[in-house]
């Protein structure tokens, strides 16, 4: 199955302690390229969500951002400066006993000295961590990659359906082949005749010339290996591995073999054909160019065809 290398993906997981949120998007790159943002606290996840994307994710520029918010403050703990503590202890001591102070030093005097207190994260358990954003971001790729399938699904029509139009243009110039020598040898004859008046043409210098001409214009091996080219793609458009290489190396010889036609038939009619094969060529480019197919870059296809 074809996979578009543009797709979104979107998941949640709240639950009394914690919210998780993991968005996924993709647009078209040459190779893969998979980038994650997590908040600070949270950076050892990166690694292991890179590992688990690029496990569903062949190309595509891909970008997964994650969102914790913590519900409750039971990861953060309340120490005492005790060497501080202390010192602020003294220090009022000695103000009491220097100018005499009636009221004792209590709770309440230290307790106002906030610095006193030291407030730590305190290290959670990356396990457990883990296990709720990985089941949140597994959910993230599925929809994520739904969605290539299903824009994947609607690319490979396009293209099936271009195909089937070059098919039908392919049809076309193989009737139109034939009718090329004839009406050289018929347009030869006229113009010897008219040049040559009532000398008799040499019938054999005719064929020979005419002979010449259609060995350079004939282009049978072109159209069969063209219409060869058509059934392998068909075949290599349901397979459900990377096809990249395959496909990129095919639309190559189907290019090379169109502008070989194009160049031999010396026909307005066949040159008017190969227009529009080229045209419904590059009006499926930007189609091909956003299908996942594998690890070989379709830039080339894109442009190569125009």
């Amino acid at each position: 199955m074809i996979k578009s290398m543009t797709g979104y993906g979107r998941c949640e997981h709240i639950d009394e302690n914690r919210k998780i949120v993991i968005d996924i998007r993709s647009v078209n790159s040459r190779y893969c390229d998979i980038s994650v943002k997590v908040p600070r606290a949270y950076g050892y996840l990166e690694d292991k969500i890179k590992e688990t994307v690029s496990g569903e994710i062949s190309r595509g520029k891909v970008e997964v951002f994650v969102y914790i918010e913590n519900y409750t403050n039971e990861d953060k703990v309340v120490s005492l400066d005790h060497v501080l503590a202390e010192n602020y202890y003294n220090v009022l001591k000695e103000l009491k006993e220097t100018y005499n102070l009636r009221n004792d030093i209590c709770l309440s005097d230290l307790s106002r000295f906030s610095d006193i207190f030291i407030t730590r994260q305190q290290e959670e358990d990356k396990d457990k961590v883990w296990e709720m954003v990985s089941a949140c971001l597994n959910g993230a790729v599925e929809d994520f990659v739904a969605m290539r399938l299903r824009e994947g699904g609607r690319l490979r029509e396009n293209l099936v359906s271009r195909a089937s139009a070059i098919q039908d243009l392919i049809a076309e110039i193989e009737t139109r082949t034939p009718q090329i020598v004839e009406e050289y040898s018929k347009k030869l004859k006229e113009r010897m005749t008219e040049l040559l008046g009532n000398f008799q043409i040499d019938e054999s210098r005719l064929l020979t010339e005419v002979g010449i001409m259609a060995d350079r214009v004939c282009i049978d091996e072109e159209l069969v290996r063209l219409k060869s080219h058509f059934k392998e793609l068909e075949k290599i458009l349901a397979l459900s591995e990377p096809v990249g290489r395959k496909l990129d190396f095919l639309v190559q010889e189907i290019n090379r073999e169109t502008n070989t036609i194009g160049s031999k038939a010396n026909d307005f009619g066949i040159a008017k054909h190969v227009v529009e094969i080229k045209s419904e060529k590059a009006a499926g480019a930007n189609s091909e160019y956003r299908v996942t197919l594998g690890e070989q870059s379709h830039e080339a296809y894109q442009y190569r065809i125009r």
